[in-house]
């Protein structure tokens, strides 16, 4: 349970490092086999969007946390970070 507090933390500490805004945190473990939790965060722009993502990529990376995938990143309209057991939305 630590790992996964742990890296909770890191994610939500690059989403406000980058004024992310209604950050949300859902514990989603009974309901989903697909991952422990759903962090949802919001950007003004899609330039903002992306150094979102792209800020949680840096600080998940330098704490060893592997990306399992990314979608819609080209765009920049949404963002979809996949760490396993847990998927962050921007």
């Amino acid at each position: 349970m630590k790992d996964i507090e742990e890296k909770i933390s890191v994610i939500i500490k690059a989403c406000t490092d980058k004024k992310g805004f209604d950050v949300k945190i859902l514990d989603i473990s009974e309901l989903s086999n697909v991952a422990d939790y759903f962090i949802i965060v919001s950007g003004n722009t899609p330039n903002q969007v992306m150094a979102i993502a792209d800020e949680i990529e840096d600080k998940m990376y330098l704490t060893n946390y592997d990306l399992l995938g990314k979608e819609g990143y080209r765009e920049g309209n949404w963002i979809l970070l996949d760490y396993g057991d847990i998927v962050v939305h921007v």
